[in-house]
This record gives structure tokens, sequence and C-alpha cells, in this order.
């Protein structure tokens, strides 16, 4: 005989084995989608963004007692190659340096990071490096490096320098350069200085301005982005730093959500532009996003750089 609840078209009551089983298997599709998602952006983040992306970004810099023959010139700039990491870069990094070349900039800085550990032979890994800059270095666009912690972590400094310098690439280890003025014009001279890394201790940075003219033009270089702070007032209109890898994965709403600005201790700049009140009165910087990878080959929201500035007079 048929129950009152299935007489007329009625549904049965929702037994709780029922329940529990709909519960069970709404969750596994939740646990599905989370899982596909989680492949979906670690496959973007490893193959994607840091082999196809490139931000070729362009900011401008006001420099006093700039002359007339650096008005607009350009100086292009690209960091943290970190050749020897485990599934390194080098694909994008010979991207950015075709590129490079193709610009045709007044000069190129590169601040710091060319290595990292490898069980391979560094003299191996540094002949890679020279490798990959061997179009830009092979032109007559001056070129000027200073290290990174990674370098000196491997303890390949002197070799990387010789290396460099017998290629015309200038290393400065806080210590100053004049820049040939565009087409051999006779304005004043602009000066690159470069500032040593400090999370190795390395960095002295009044000491890098020591042969630098109280009122010569200046771009400032640095590894670390925390000595931006320690520099006098006014010495640098326009530097730039690197090591931070804009976070390397950052999230898209505050660039200090990144893995790097939640982990480091100290106030840190990780990406673009310093916000006012962090460094000295007169001072600007500007942190690029480098090329390679520390700890994972992974790049999610900070994609490989190519820094281009355009240099204004103040």
């Amino acid at each position: 005989m048929n129950s009152p609840a299935a007489r007329k078209g009625e549904t049965a009551p929702d037994r709780p084995e029922r329940r529990h089983h709909r519960a069970r298997s709404w969750l596994k599709g939740l646990v599905a989608v989370v899982v596909a998602l989680g492949l979906l952006v670690t496959v973007y983040g490893v193959a994607v963004e840091p082999r196809f992306v490139l931000d070729e970004e362009r900011i401008q810099a006001r420099i006093p007692g700039l002359g007339p023959d650096w008005d607009g010139a350009e100086v292009m700039v690209f960091s943290d190659l970190q050749v020897g990491m485990w599934w390194d870069n080098t694909g994008m990094v010979e991207r950015v340096v075709e590129r490079t070349v193709a610009a045709e900039p007044e000069a190129v800085l590169l601040p710091g990071d060319f290595l990292y550990q490898s069980e391979s032979s560094i003299q191996e890994k540094i002949e890679d490096v020279t490798r990959l800059l061997e179009p830009l270095t092979e032109t007559d666009i001056p070129v000027y490096a200073i290290m990174g912690n990674h370098d000196y972590a491997v303890e390949a400094v002197d070799e990387l320098t010789a290396a460099f310098e017998d290629r015309g690439i200038e290393v400065l280890a806080n210590e100053a350069a004049p820049v040939p003025a565009p087409g051999d014009g006779p304005g004043p001279g602009l000066f690159v200085v470069g500032v040593g890394p400090s999370s190795v201790g390395e960095a002295a940075p009044e000491q890098a301005f020591d042969d630098v003219p109280d009122a010569a033009p200046r771009l400032v270089m640095m590894h670390n982005p925390t000595t931006f702070p320690e520099l006098p007032a006014g010495v640098a209109p326009m530097s730039v730093a690197g090591h931070t890898h804009c976070g390397q994965i950052a999230f898209p709403w505050s660039p200090e959500s990144s893995y790097m600005g939640l982990t480091e201790e100290e106030e840190l700049v990780a990406d673009g532009f310093a916000p006012e009140g962090y460094g000295a009165e007169g001072n600007d910087m500007f942190v690029t996003c480098g090329i390679g990878f520390s700890l994972l080959p992974m790049r999610i929201n900070a994609p490989p750089q190519l820094l281009t500035i355009e240099l204004l007079p103040a």
C-alpha cells in the first residue's frame, strides 16, 4: 500500500543520508574547482607570464643641471637576470637585450643579481651571462652595472667584474662614472652613481658620491631599495633599484600584499615609484621588477620589466 507521502505526487521526506550525500558531492565539486583554478594559476605563473609577458615601462625624470644635449635622452634599465636559477628565464633576457639594442638608448643601467646559486660551474654561468649580453656589448651604447646580493653569495664578484669590463661594461662599486654626452656634445656631463647591495653589507651611499661635483646632473642605481632612505637629501633626483622582482607573486589589490611585502620585516618599496616620505627630500626612486626568479620559477602579477627613463631638465 502506498504511503501518504507517495500519494498525489508528493515528495518523500529528505533523509539525513541523502542530505549528507548532497553535501559531500557539493564539497567534492568545490575542491575540484579550487584545484583546477590552482593548476591554471600555477601554469600561468610558471609558463606564461614570465616567459611571454614583458612590461615595457616608461617614466620621465627631471634632473637638475641637465644640459641641453641630454634633454629627451633615454636611459634603459633591466635587472635581476638570476642566471643559474633552476629553469631560469634566459629566453626573456634575450628578448629584453634585443629590445634594448633596437631602441638605441644613450646608456643602459644594470642594477645587479646577474647570477643565482647553481650546482654547475660558476664560470660557466658567467659565460652564459656575457653571452646573453653580447648583442648589447657589441654596440657602442655605454653600459653600467652594479653587483647584487646573489653575485656576492656565489662569490663571483671579481670574476664577473673582470668578464664585464673585458666587454666594455663599467662596473661601479660605491663609485660614480661620467656618461658621454649624446653625439659627443659639449654640454654638462651626466654621472651614473652605483651603490652596492645593502643586504650583504656592501652599500656605502655617501662614498659613492665622492667623485660627483655638487651641481652635476646624476642618475643613481642601487640593488636594494632599502638603501634609498640612506641617501643624503637632494643627491638622487632619480634613482633606480632592483632586487624585489616586484614581489614575484603579487596580489592585484596592493603591492604591499605581495609575498615579499608580507614577509619583509622593514618598510619596503617593492614596485614602482617610492611613496612620498620614503627617502630624504629631493630624492626619488623607481623599483624595477627585473627578469629572473628567486626560490620559485614563477611570476604572477609581476611580469619581467624593461624600464625606459626619459631625461628632462628640472
